[in-house]
């Protein structure tokens, strides 16, 4: 199959975690299962609308499936919000390098989501949790614009129902009835201590302007830019490293990517 042909799909599972949000679990023909890791991500089509780059939400595993979430940011993704269960979409990939999961045996894990960022940071969180006992301590802070847009809350109180876990959730502004933390995402790095900095591994997913802020946080932590690992999902088009529209100085995200190091992130001129 030539790399720029995708796949039908099936839907077996949807639902609307919010109003702007709709996540999918999908069967690949034959029941072949992706092969992904985490922080790839799949291009998804639907004839006459084009395709978009969606990073799955799932850990790897041998049943088949997999699953996405995705925000409607108009076109494509805004038909995609009223398919179901049992309807096709084109699928490519996996595509992208991912998180390096084996970097986390005998570490500490701080995850930093804003927003849809959780999307693909859920995937690394599976498989870390199918593995618990060779980390430490887990850290999730997570932040979103208001209450009504924050994602897979059952999975945040199930990872949080742990004491292992330490799971932070913030949104820009209150809303009725909610009693949690307000402000930033930034700001729950005052709500925890942070271990030895060496001991450390951070991944980091989100909306741009965020990276600055949560990359400074993690300086006044002396966290080494070589333990942080940053998505640099936008600007995606081909997956495939041919059509150039993600080129970032001489990499491109689609394949160089879309996960860099914190060092490698320092070192280009466009994206902080």
């Amino acid at each position: 199959m030539s790399i720029y042909e995708p796949e039908l799909a099936r839907i077996t599972r949807a639902h609307s975690p919010t109003t702007f949000d709709r996540c999918f679990e999908i069967a690949l023909p034959g029941g072949r299962t992706l092969g992904h890791r985490p922080g790839q991500f799949v291009e998804v089509s639907s004839l006459g609308l084009g395709e978009a780059p969606i990073s799955i939400c799932s850990a790897p595993d041998r049943s088949g499936r997999f699953e996405l979430c995705i925000r409607d940011m108009g076109g494509l993704t805004s038909h995609l919000q009223r398919l179901g269960e049992g309807d096709e979409l084109g699928v490519r990939g996996p595509y992208g390098n991912g998180f390096p999961v084996e970097a986390t045996i005998g570490k500490d894990c701080l995850i930093v989501a804003g927003g849809i960022g959780l999307a693909p940071l859920r995937s690394l969180i599976q498989t870390l949790l199918a593995d618990r006992d060779r980390f430490g301590r887990l850290i999730v802070m997570y932040g979103a614009r208001e209450p009504s847009e924050l994602l897979f809350t059952a999975d945040l109180a199930a990872w949080a129902a742990d004491p292992r876990n330490e799971i932070l959730v913030t949104v820009d502004r209150t809303a009725e009835g909610w009693t949690g933390h307000v402000g930033v995402v930034t700001t729950l790095f005052h709500e925890v201590a942070l271990g030895p900095p060496q001991t450390l591994l951070a991944a980091v997913v989100g909306p741009p302007v965020m990276y600055r802020f949560v990359l400074a946080e993690l300086a006044a932590h002396y966290v080494p830019d070589d333990h942080i690992f940053i998505s640099l999902e936008r600007r995606m088009k081909c997956g495939v490293g041919k059509c150039g529209h993600c080129q970032i100085d001489n990499r491109v995200v689609c394949v160089d990517g879309p996960v860099f190091t914190g060092t490698e992130v320092k070192g280009f001129h466009e994206t902080l």
